[in-house]
């Protein structure tokens, strides 16, 4: 599928997608370390900075326990990919400059910036990061060690991308870049008005 953009914007956000294809490969911490550098300058709320990050590698000894935290589905695909990564906000922080932890009530919303750019930074050199819901919380908290005070946002599946025909059919078939809705379906100027509300 050629996605249609109506604006002319950078290809990086046109030509970022989610496969589930993946090659097997391995990944160094090194290689992952772009990745999380750009999730670092993501903005937020009084500069908090919410994210964190939790990750296993393909070939590391606990790949195995973060890839038996998804959900069957996710794992039939993801048992190719390099590396799984948790994305956890935390609930209260002590901003820069302060000295009490607080909420900004935006923790989600930021961290959701930080893996946005996570997953644009993995496009840009020739990685996939494919953002998945599909996974145990409770089983995730108690093997990672999460404190009550972090939510976990979302997993990561990163790696190369694979040869789409290594998928069963009905995966295969979702295999490609999707379109997206229109503008207007979701922006209005001066007030609530959208095409699809």
């Amino acid at each position: 599928m050629t996605r249609i953009v109506e604006n002319n914007v950078d290809p990086i956000f046109v030509e970022r997608w989610s496969p589930r294809a993946y090659d097997e490969s391995t990944i160094t911490a090194d290689e992952l370390k772009p990745l999380f550098e750009a999730a670092r300058w993501a903005p937020s709320a009084r500069n908090a900075q919410p994210w964190r990050f939790i990750y296993a590698r393909r070939g590391a000894p606990e790949w195995q326990t973060f890839l038996d935290l998804l959900v069957p589905n996710n794992r039939s695909w993801a048992q190719r990919a390099s590396a799984l990564v948790f994305a956890l906000s935390a609930q209260k922080l002590i901003p820069p400059g302060k000295t009490e932890a607080i909420s900004t009530g935006f923790e989600s919303y930021d961290t959701g910036a930080a893996v946005a750019y996570l997953a644009l930074q993995a496009s840009s050199i020739g990685l996939a990061a494919h953002i998945i819901a599909g996974y145990d919380k409770d089983a995730v908290k108690q093997a990672l060690g999460i404190p009550d005070d972090f939510r976990i946002e979302s997993a990561i599946v990163i790696g190369r991308r694979g040869d789409g025909g290594i998928l069963p059919p009905d995966l295969q078939a979702r295999e490609a870049p999707t379109s997206r809705k229109p503008l207007a379906s979701f922006v209005a100027e001066g007030r609530f008005g959208f095409e699809d509300a």
